[in-house]
């Protein structure tokens, strides 16, 4: 790897806690020591994971044209052209997976399947647990979201909560999860309620920390048992996405 020189200035004291971590073994000199820890930052502060929650009943809509390509082609470049380099479809075997294979196969980034059965999307999502070591995104796999998630991730990071979760407004919200905020912070969430107060509604992407499990336990459904939990413990952040939304029926 070419590598290149620079001068740059920098307090005494930062200096000599760099310079406190060369060890010798691993770290071997004070420039491998601020080349390790200026990538150790930068990944922090950055998302590249993400998962696609994808029943296997809706396989069909992730095949189904969405502007001149398939929903799944979509989602895959959606996440691509804002940092993703890793993505994980989490799915059940069905007649279609040879054909979801195929759709996946030229992707411009690491695509994995994980075939889970699971009684909710919940328990779907319990199973990358192990995959993840900072923070993630997730998204419904039967839709189709176009905004500028940078910012959505910026917004995550800044906020230091254990999930950020992306919001619109519509003006029937029968069919949604509702959210009621106090500033950013989603103070309730229900999903599909029969008396709502609010048109501020679920667009089915999330980023979470990976210190969400530690809160997962009797959890099923996102919607039903996690985000209420967040809610009520102030660990929920609302982030309007004011870009296109579509959900892809069978």
């Amino acid at each position: 790897m070419v590598k290149s020189k620079i001068a740059i200035s920098v307090d005494h004291s930062l200096l000599k806690l760099v310079d406190s971590k060369v060890d010798g073994s691993v770290i071997r000199s004070r420039s491998q020591a601020i080349e390790f820890f200026l990538k150790k930052g930068m990944h922090e502060q950055s998302v590249n994971v993400a998962v696609l929650l994808l029943k296997g009943e809706h396989q069909e809509s992730a095949l189904k044209g969405v502007k001149g390509n398939s929903l799944i082609k979509q989602q895959i470049d959606f996440f691509s052209g804002h940092g993703i380099n890793n993505l994980y479809i989490v799915t059940q075997h069905t007649k279609n997976m040879n054909q979801l294979l195929d759709e996946i196969s030229d992707s411009k980034i690491k695509v994995e399947i994980i075939e889970k059965q699971a009684r909710g999307n919940a328990e779907a999502l319990k199973s990358i647990k192990e995959k993840v070591n900072t923070s993630f995104v997730v998204m419904s796999g039967d839709t189709y979201n176009n905004f500028d998630l940078l910012k959505m991730i910026k917004k995550h990071l800044e906020s230091d909560k254990l999930a950020t979760m992306g919001l619109m407004t519509r003006e029937k919200t029968s069919s949604y999860g509702i959210a009621i905020l106090d500033g950013d912070l989603v103070v309730d969430f229900q999903e599909k309620p029969k008396h709502y107060s609010t048109n501020i509604v679920n667009a089915g992407i999330y980023i979470f920390k990976p210190e969400v499990f530690e809160i997962f336990e009797g959890a099923v459904s996102l919607e039903k048992d996690l985000f209420p939990r967040l809610a009520r413990l102030k660990q929920l952040v609302g982030f309007f996405t004011y870009g296109e939304y579509a959900h892809i029926g069978n």
